[in-house]
């Protein structure tokens, strides 16, 4: 009998319990690995409390492992050395010397056949793992790139300019010690082949969800009920909502009156503009009730890289959404059939009046929007894809070796 072969996957987040994208995605992607490999997990510990919740991993995992994750602190004496160095200071600065002697020791034990970093916070530990195949999961440049071709003061433009720069062939460098990466969307892609055009393989794996885990929630949407979901410690939600309350909400609320927006997740000390019928309800455990019962989902996103999987889960939800095309980027949506997509303030809340008055239209886009889930944004139709670069990675290097 032919041993299963082994990978070591790396996280930047610990994957349970799955409350925002990054986890959500990652926890998916184990579960679907774990059906045809041993897998082993080597996570940083955002939180007090994971110790808590790595039963559930380790039902699914062969061996898990907890770093403690350390955050940046830009005014750090490693964080202002950096400013010499053409590595980021902020990965000179939360450089974890535990989690490089964690990996050393795992690689030298188990002597996996695949490495995967997800995210860039831990595809840098490269070294530490040179001599094994790897794969870096989820390579996102679109929020970066963004805020230096967005920046409205030459000072801002400047400074986001020299960190891109670096940012960019640091990248480049650490990309080409990768046998294959994937990203979420074909933006991402694009850029990604546009930073390197002899880059290694790439392959587009979109953010997605298990449906079925959406299909158990039965509730009634709400009338006039508007939800935003995301932590604001991730800045573009933070910054979609603060354009939504200034410029969409008022006119939204001078047609329909009694309008209520209902704003989930981590608010991370931020002020919000003053607005009436707002409810803050910081982090809920399980917001699919909570968008469920909407009528709309509002995504005001303005910037950012990556994939929505917010808008992936109201559409599973049975919930309509209107977003910008920022917050569409990288769906295979189309505006009027599943979606409705703005860019200014006036467009924005003349699509959300819309839909409060016309159900047929809410309905319409709603069950246009589930079965386009089902096609394409559903694990069991995208895991195989996945698998199959799994695959290909470590059958091309072992034939080069």
């Amino acid at each position: 009998m032919l041993r299963k072969r082994k990978i070591l996957f790396l996280s930047r987040w610990f994957p349970f319990p799955a409350n925002n994208g990054s986890k959500l995605r990652i926890y998916n992607l184990l579960k679907g690995l774990t059906k045809y490999y041993d897998v082993s997990l080597i996570s940083f510990d955002e939180s007090l409390n994971t110790e808590y919740h790595t039963g559930e991993i380790q039902s699914i995992c062969t061996d898990v492992k907890i770093v403690p994750l350390k955050r940046f602190n830009p005014t750090s004496l490693k964080a202002q050395l950096g400013f010499l160095s053409l590595t980021p200071r902020a990965f000179i600065d939360t450089y974890s010397h535990e989690m490089a002697q964690r990996i050393q020791k795992t690689v030298s034990i188990q002597k996996p056949d695949l490495v995967i970093a997800s995210q860039l916070g831990t595809a840098l530990y490269r070294q530490i793992f040179k001599l094994t195949p790897a794969l870096f999961e989820e390579v996102e440049i679109g929020l970066l790139y963004d805020r230096y071709i967005n920046a409205k003061s030459i000072i801002g433009r400047l400074r986001n300019g020299l960190t891109w720069m670096k940012y960019r062939q640091y990248l480049i460098n650490l990309l080409r010690s990768y046998q294959a990466c994937t990203v979420v969307s074909d933006r991402e892609n694009q850029l990604l082949l546009k930073l390197d055009p002899d880059n290694t393989i790439v392959e587009i794996i979109p953010n997605c969800i298990n449906i079925d885990d959406y299909r158990e929630i039965e509730e009634i949407p709400q009338s006039d009920t508007l939800i935003f979901t995301g932590s604001f410690n991730y800045y573009p939600n933070y910054e979609g909502i603060v354009w939504f309350l200034e410029k969409v909400y008022p006119q939204v609320q001078a047609h329909c009156p009694l309008i209520k927006l209902l704003i989930t997740g981590d608010h991370a000390g931020r002020p919000i503009p003053p607005a009436s019928n707002v409810t803050l309800t910081g982090y809920v455990e399980d917001i699919r009730p909570l968008v469920a019962r909407s009528s709309i989902s509002v995504v005001p996103i303005i910037s950012g890289g990556g994939t929505r999987l917010k808008i992936v889960e109201a559409m599973a939800l049975h919930t309509p959404v209107v977003t910008t095309r920022k917050g569409s980027e990288g769906l295979d949506v189309i505006h009027g059939s599943d979606i409705l997509i703005a860019d200014t303030p006036d467009e924005f809340a003349e699509n959300i009046i819309k839909l409060l008055k016309e159900s047929e239209m809410r309905q319409r886009l709603a069950n246009n929007a589930y079965q386009l889930v089902r096609d394409k944004y559903e694990w069991s139709v995208v895991m195989p894809r996945f698998i199959n670069l799994v695959e290909s990675t470590i059958s091309k290097y072992n034939s080069k070796g």
